[in-house]
């Protein structure tokens, strides 16, 4: 159910936040693109690119086109955090009313905004936008990707949305509950799920890559569901413990089997065949039990050093922050 509606006759901003790594190809276009929709609109603007770490010529670029346009903030990491803490980076340094996550890819339409805009100001917090289709992709990456999100949505206690990305607006409320939330390993798809407030999905259809290449491993990949489920679900400890346990009540029976047959039947059973298979198989579920536990204890473990989820290079303010 939506909030209170925003009120028109305030003077209202939009930040748009948009992580960078190695996007030097795309940047210009992405920008002139982005700058021609807020151009339009009758909200305040500001843009603040999150360079995390690129190793291209991206940050020149972001610095040339900040030159051009006063409305650009650089914010520069001291080296490649990851796209979820840049995208926490961006979210902490943002002033606007509403603010928006877009990658640079332009996978995701900046013409799109507008629609967002929308229906915040009809009363919702989170804004998202659920694609319908995902061009040029490969069918395996497709059919990946449709499986983890139903998998999540099965194993966590929050509904996280179905083919949701990280492009959407989030109120300025949202993003403060999102501030509080200091986490090392960062899912955001389920963090802005967990804050709860009135959300709304806007559907389209998603490009394929403008220029460049994902950044994106089929590795990658697979840690990033691996973080998402530890994240946001218990099911792979509790999975552990029942295959503990079937695996136990298997073996017990088993054994009755083979002294009832010795026994009774005076026909023993083949030793050392069985006795390796068996070995083999009680080993690999220890060290996939032993796996899931780790996974667990790695992320305590990296939560009880109180680092810093990021470390800034450079800030350089837009023009029009310096004047406000």
């Amino acid at each position: 159910m939506a909030n209170k509606v925003v009120d028109d006759s305030q003077e209202l901003t939009l930040t748009v936040v948009v992580p960078v790594y190695n996007e030097e190809e795309v940047l210009p276009e992405f920008h002139r693109r982005l700058a021609k929709v807020l151009d339009g609109l009758t909200m305040q603007a500001e843009i603040i690119y999150v360079n995390d770490g690129s190793i291209d010529g991206s940050v020149k670029t972001i610095c040339q086109l900040k030159e051009q346009d006063s409305r650009i903030a650089l914010l520069d990491l001291s080296r490649n955090f990851g796209k979820e803490i840049a995208m926490t980076a961006g979210l902490d340094h943002s002033h606007g009313e509403a603010v928006v996550v877009i990658d640079a890819d332009l996978q995701d339409p900046p013409e799109l905004i507008p629609a967002l805009i929308e229906q915040w100001k009809s009363g919702y917090d989170v804004v998202y936008a659920q694609r319908t289709s995902r061009a040029g992709e490969t069918v395996f990456k497709k059919a990946t990707a449709h499986l983890f999100y139903r998998i999540i949505q099965r194993l966590s206690r929050v509904e996280i949305p179905r083919d949701a990305g990280d492009y959407r607006l989030l109120s300025r409320r949202a993003v403060v509950a999102l501030s509080g939330l200091r986490e090392q390993h960062r899912f955001m798809k389920g963090l802005f799920a967990w804050i709860g407030y009135p959300q709304k999905a806007v559907p389209y259809e998603r490009d394929a890559r403008f220029g460049g290449e994902t950044k994106w491993s089929y590795v990658g990949l697979w840690n990033f569901a691996i973080e998402g489920i530890t994240s946001f679900s218990t099911v792979p400890l509790k999975v552990a413990t029942y295959l503990g346990s079937i695996t136990a009540l298997v073996a017990f029976l088993f054994g009755m089997f083979i002294i009832i047959k010795t026994l009774f039947f005076g026909n023993p059973v083949p030793g050392y065949p069985s006795l390796l298979v068996i070995v083999l198989f009680l080993g690999g579920i220890q060290l996939m039990a032993l796996g899931v536990i780790g996974e667990y204890l790695g992320r305590m473990f990296d939560e009880t050093k109180g680092r810093p989820l990021y470390l800034i290079k450079d800030y350089q303010a837009s023009p029009r922050e310096k004047d406000s």
